[in-house]
């Protein structure tokens, strides 16, 4: 059964962490790394779809001085994060969807996003890599680090069983439900492209995981 993208997170609070870091292939590699391609200093960082904020910890303890702001569609991840770092002036945490909320112009040195975009169908991700772009300053970058189909068909695959399930159950188009639908990395990095980033690149894979760079 399908269901709702933050209930979803909130019955599984728990374990979340754990499930992360040890069902997901090469989920120990990725956040460190992932974190290691953030800027050094005193720079302003976004963060789309932190969660409970396990590739921060890696990027916190080496650059303390990084002004983070974390959006989240669930409260409760947010609330597992701020246990982490309790009333640090360099933290702010947004409830609410990044692909709706306003992102400004020209704030963030760096953006970053894990295991989280892979829920969207591409025109949604073209309306945001737009807005986000406009929110990194020149010279920025967005990271995203997500796990990918291996190839169209099995893209189509999720799209068409998201849309059987959601009918099946009576469930609105408008409605965000969790059921993963990736992108082939070579769609994804197209549509960044079309929103207007440069010099898009994949830096590492880990079996259908892969961190992509893309400069604004």
């Amino acid at each position: 059964m399908l269901e709702p993208m933050d209930a979803f997170f909130r019955a599984r609070i728990d374990g979340y962490d754990e499930h992360m870091l040890t069902e997901i292939a090469g989920a120990k590699a990725f956040y460190p790394f992932t974190a290691e391609q953030l800027p050094d200093g005193a720079v302003s960082v976004l963060d789309l779809g932190c969660g409970t904020g396990l590739e921060l910890v890696p990027y916190r303890a080496r650059n303390p001085r990084a002004e983070i702001t974390g959006i989240d569609l669930s409260q409760t991840m947010l609330d597992q994060l701020q246990v982490r770092w309790p009333g640090d002036p360099n933290l702010h945490l947004i409830c609410g969807s990044y692909l709706d909320l306003p992102l400004g112009e020209n704030l963030y040195d760096a953006a970053v996003s894990v295991e989280s975009l892979h829920h969207f169908p591409p025109e949604e991700k073209l309306g945001l890599y737009r807005k986000l772009r406009r929110a990194l300053r020149k010279g920025g970058f967005f990271v995203l680090t997500d796990y990918f189909a291996e190839g169209e068909r099995e893209e189509q695959l999720y799209f068409q069983e998201l849309r059987r399930r959601k009918a099946e159950q009576g469930i609105g188009e408008e409605t965000l439900c969790h059921y993963d639908t990736p992108l082939t990395v070579e769609h994804e990095m197209a549509v960044l492209q079309e929103a207007g980033f440069a010099a898009v690149e994949v830096l590492a894979r880990w079996e259908n995981t892969c961190c992509v760079r893309a400069v604004r």
